[in-house]
């Protein structure tokens, strides 16, 4: 073996005679995890612990700045102040651009509607968290302050409840945490993507919120769905409630909801009016996939639609059609457009600079433990003062015992970096004491002064006491934050905003369309073209127009509401139904079905099925010889999904699909000159779709391959016996000239 060189240290570039660089252009080899680890990982838990996810206290590091600037401003207080301002003193601490301050600054507005309990009292233009289109003004134009409830955010700051660091450059300091009185955490939504992971809470009732956590520091084993209903959004909806999904939230922190609008029906004018619409949308995402519905024939019952949005608050107005039953046109719109839709939980929140997924129990348990330690440390504060100025009391109540000795020292001491020195030697008192004696002023040296002020030594000993003895005593630290926690939800809670819904069952099976029945006749071509025609416009219709090189290779009479099966050259299959096509004409080439199912990109289909009950059998011929044989019933849904995966094998290309009602005679045929006549019956059904089938033709030749499979009729083949098989799998018999009949070529 080689001896391994000595590795050299890393050369830094320098400047040499001419102004080039030495190593310019030279390719540095570096190993791809040295790299990762030297500038993406600081990357990555920069985003992690600095800015995507949460801490305890409910906030981002950007809301904390914002939120503290305004603050220290004394907009707690007062009146407002424009926007620009705040955003200015904010940079102070954020230094990431005025843009990303303000928009932060937005979000936290009671204008904006995003939060269910609004931080900043906003005035002018804030935009609509509902709305992607109600743009906010820009920040020389509004204005604003702390909303009154932000006092409950900052009490005993000054009290050294919370850590304080330095902010970018040194020159102020800022908290790590804000010492909240409430559990804000889940008070309001927080959305946040970081790098490999992401975090999304949804809001709480604040009163609730305040009334679980009093519970669970009185009886941790309280059962949190008691009292913490369910979730409560500032933009209301209806919020369909299952116990066993709600359960797994509050236990894991991830899990999903459902919530749907609350609209109201104008009988007097045929018009359904949308009032509040679903936290995870906005009013323009509804409007296009109505829109969207209604080109693609799949809504029918609404004539036209508008936004009438204005200063009372959000309305999106449906006129209907006459004759429209609002209430079965509502349900489609649930099932079809997001008037209903899920809310995705992931309460993920940075405990001690580490993300953690916690569901709502154990978040409210690390808010309390947070909170224990706020409370002791304001305490500890406090009491560390009261013992000073008791300190410093006692030092003056022996002063009262001679003021005349104490001017006197004062008085004949030469130098007067020799009046301490003096008066600690002359009353027994110490330098703390004694500074203090030597800064009363002349005027307040008699006996009524001292007399007031040493009063409150008493006041002061039994203030300590109780204090030590609280800090000693975790029932009592546990009284004060549950007395915060009752004047905070008495103050500022509001009854719920989102209604629940409690009759909701998510098994239920959806509706189905109700579609006029009628005959009709169906084609479809080679290329992948459908179009349906009513029986007296065929009568009178002339040739059929077909794409130039297509030809019809499904031709049948059906009904308008049978169900339609198209499976694509990638293994998937669509569903459909006849009703769900306009009716065509003979001269139109009619709709191309990859385009109106929205098939992926490289997506077409190679066959139709058509069926009314899901009764018989997929027939899927490869050309390794096997032979599916599918249950057609494994394509039925209590849902109405509109695409399946897995629909058929894609170890081998697929020579022939058919849809058979019940077991009939085949016809395969082979490349090497043979061909074969088996029944279906011989082929076990299978229930999955995927199923490779079983070997019907054995392909002995080399290269062979299946390249034809029909159905067999009587008359096909001469000398039929020679080609048809008792078992499988077979060979089938060589072709000869007197083995073809009318239909059947080489």
């Amino acid at each position: 073996m080689s001896p391994k060189k000595k590795q050299e240290p890393k050369k830094h570039p320098r400047t040499v005679a001419g102004g080039h660089i030495e190593g310019a252009g030279q390719v540095v080899r570096q190993p791809i995890t040295e790299t990762l680890r030297e500038n993406y990982m600081p990357y990555a838990m920069s985003v992690i612990v600095s800015r995507a996810i949460p801490e305890i206290d409910g906030f981002k590091p950007a809301h904390r700045k914002i939120l503290y600037t305004m603050y220290k401003m004394g907009l707690l207080t007062g009146g407002r102040v424009k926007s620009a301002n705040i955003v200015g003193q904010t940079m102070k601490l954020n230094p990431h651009g005025d843009a990303a301050i303000y928009e932060t600054m937005v979000r936290l507005s009671r204008g904006y509607d995003a939060l269910l309990v609004p931080f900043v009292d906003s005035k002018g233009n804030f935009g609509k968290a509902y709305s992607r289109d109600m743009a906010y003004a820009a920040s020389r134009y509004t204005e604003a302050k702390l909303e009154k409830i932000c006092g409950e955010l900052f009490r005993d700051i000054d009290k050294d409840t919370v850590d304080f660091v330095d902010n970018y450059d040194s020159t102020t300091k800022e908290p790590i945490l804000l010492p909240v009185t409430f559990p804000s955490v889940l008070v309001n939504s927080n959305t946040g993507i970081a790098v490999g992971m992401a975090s999304n809470i949804c809001s709480f009732n604040l009163a609730e919120v305040c009334e679980t956590t009093a519970a669970l520091i009185r009886n941790p084993n309280h059962d949190i769905l008691d009292t913490l209903l369910a979730p409560d959004f500032s933009g209301g909806g209806i919020l369909l409630y299952d116990r066993a999904g709600m359960e797994h939230i509050y236990k894991t922190g991830r899990g999903s909801f459902r919530v749907r609008c609350r609209y109201e029906i104008d009988q007097k004018n045929n018009c359904i009016e949308i009032t509040e619409i679903p936290p995870t949308t906005t009013v323009e995402a509804i409007m296009d996939k109505i829109v969207d519905l209604i080109k693609q024939g799949k809504i029918r019952e609404i004539s036209y639609m508008r936004d009438e949005t204005d200063l009372g608050g959000l309305k999106l107005a449906i006129d209907c059609k006459r004759g429209v039953d609002h209430e079965k046109l509502m349900q489609k719109l649930w099932r079809m457009t997001p008037l209903e839709d899920s809310f995705s939980c992931n309460f993920n929140v940075l405990i001690a600079g580490s993300p953690r997924v916690m569901g709502a129990r154990e978040l409210l348990g690390e808010w309390i433990a947070f909170r224990r330690e706020c409370v002791r440390r304001g305490i500890y504060f406090e009491l560390s003062r009261k013992k000073e100025k008791l300190h410093l009391l006692k030092g003056l109540q022996k002063i009262l015992l001679d003021i005349d000795k104490a001017v006197k020292i004062v008085r004949e001491t030469e130098e007067e970096a020799e009046v301490v020195p003096n008066l600690m030697i002359g009353f027994g008192i110490d330098e703390q004491q004694a500074e203090y004696v030597a800064e009363i002023k002349l005027r307040h040296l008699n006996r009524a002064y001292i007399l007031n002020r040493t009063a409150e030594i008493e006041a002061l000993l039994s203030e300590i006491a109780d204090m030590e003895d609280t800090l000693q005593n975790p029932k009592k630290v546990d009284a004060l934050i549950i007395a915060q926690l009752k004047k905070v939800a008495k103050d500022y809670g509001r009854p719920r905003r989102t209604e629940v819904l409690y009759e909701h069952e998510a098994a239920e099976p959806e509706p189905e369309e109700e579609l006029p029945d009628y005959p009709v006749t169906l084609f479809y071509t080679r290329e992948g073209y459908f179009k349906k025609i009513t029986p007296q416009s065929l009568r009178m219709s002339g040739e059929q127009k077909l794409k130039e090189g297509d030809e019809i290779q499904m031709e049948l009479e059906s009904h308008n509401t049978a169900n339609l099966l198209f499976f694509t050259n990638l293994g998937q299959v669509y569903k459909s139904r006849v009703g769900e096509f306009e009716d065509g004409k003979a001269s139109v080439l009619g709709d191309y079905v990859a385009s109106r199912l929205g098939m992926d990109s490289g997506e077409v289909p190679i066959g139709m099925a058509v069926t009314d009950d899901f009764k018989g059998y997929m027939l899927f011929v490869f050309e390794n010889g096997k032979v599916a044989k599918v249950e057609l019933a494994c394509y039925e849904t209590k849902t109405r999904r509109k695409k399946l995966l897995g629909a058929f094998s894609l170890k081998s290309p697929l020579v022939a699909l058919y849809c058979i009602p019940e077991d009939r005679e085949f016809i395969l045929s082979s490349s090497a000159s043979r061909k074969l006549i088996f029944h279906t019956a011989m082929i076990a059904p299978k229930t999955t779709r995927s199923t490779q089938g079983v070997q019907v033709m054995t392909l002995s030749k080399k290269g062979a391959r299946v390249s034809e499979a029909e159905p067999y009729t009587e008359g096909m083949a001469e000398s039929e016996h020679r080609l048809r098989s008792k078992s499988l799998p077979a060979a089938g018999g060589i072709v000869r000239v007197t083995d073809v009949g009318e239909q059947l070529k080489l």
